[in-house]
């Protein structure tokens, strides 16, 4: 059963985006048919709706072989991403407002607490800029909207040998950005209990990415001496860039850090996040 989509996501004109998937495989049938079984269970103002979807057989051209396409028909957001305003504004030596850029994540917040708020919970495992649709609009505030349920999964796990461990992380390389990725995405203990705060960290560094135009690990690794990004990750070091023509005030900066916590154990959840993000808009709205 569709739940009914949020009248915010109804086109006025018309106008809707066509994703048209050729599925070659069982086990790429298996994917597409979860991402949509997943992402119709969503229905919230920051997430983007799935609004209709058909999977058609179809015969290989070749050797008439049993082939699929799948057509899923989403709201048009034509101002682009995150990552296509932040990168368009550095070509011009601009950056987003310490207002902008909470009012932005303040958004995505209230998306990701839809999805952690189900029983179990849901985990998006793939928050980063560029799964942010953006709409400015006309003395409002941007309109964010996370999209992209391909990754989209129940968010606790709990792991109980090496060989379980393997498997996530095995997951997790194929299916979770990793410079976005969590600390114990890429090196699980044989025994952990994973939950939705993986997707606090991806909400970090697409924080700071939001501030400087790139994940903070990405700006590590331009910063070290030949390290790995998992060595970087792993260190949780967060450095900021000095020659930046935006300075972003120190109260942001310990925003990000907090999210960045390398055990997941003392990392905080989506609550806590909101409750910050809606300090931190309070004062900086003054």
């Amino acid at each position: 059963r569709k739940k009914g989509v949020d009248p915010s996501h109804i086109s006025a004109d018309g106008t809707y985006a066509l994703k048209k998937v050729f599925i070659q495989s069982d086990q790429h049938l298996e994917l597409v048919r979860q991402e949509i079984r997943v992402s119709s269970q969503f229905s919230h103002p920051n997430l983007l709706p799935l609004l209709e979807n058909a999977i058609i057989a179809v015969k290989g051209v070749q050797d008439g072989s049993q082939n699929h396409e799948a057509y899923l028909l989403f709201p048009v957001h034509l101002d682009g991403t995150l990552q296509d305003v932040t990168k368009s504004m550095q070509e011009k030596k601009e950056y987003l407002s310490t207002i902008t850029i909470l009012q932005i994540f303040r958004q995505l917040c209230a998306g990701l607490k839809h999805m952690h708020s189900f029983e179990p919970p849901y985990a998006h495992n793939g928050v980063k800029p560029d799964n942010v649709l953006i709409t400015q609009r006309k003395e409002q505030p941007h309109l964010a909207i996370l999209m992209d349920f391909e990754s989209a999964c129940p968010a606790r796990r709990a792991i109980r040998s090496q060989a379980e461990a393997l498997q996530l992380q095995e997951w997790a390389s194929e299916h979770c950005s990793a410079h976005f990725r969590a600390p114990e995405l890429w090196e699980c203990p044989p025994h952990a209990d994973i939950d939705e705060r993986t997707d606090v960290w991806s909400l970090g560094c697409t924080l700071y990415a939001m501030m400087y135009g790139k994940s903070p690990f990405d700006y590590e690794l331009d910063e070290s001496a030949g390290e790995s990004l998992v060595t970087v990750i792993k260190s949780a070091q967060v450095k900021w860039p000095t020659e930046t023509g935006s300075s972003y005030p120190d109260t942001l900066r310990q925003f990000v850090t907090w999210m960045l916590q390398p055990h997941p154990a003392v990392r905080p959840n989506i609550d806590d996040i909101i409750i910050h993000v809606d300090k931190l808009i309070a004062k900086h709205s003054i």
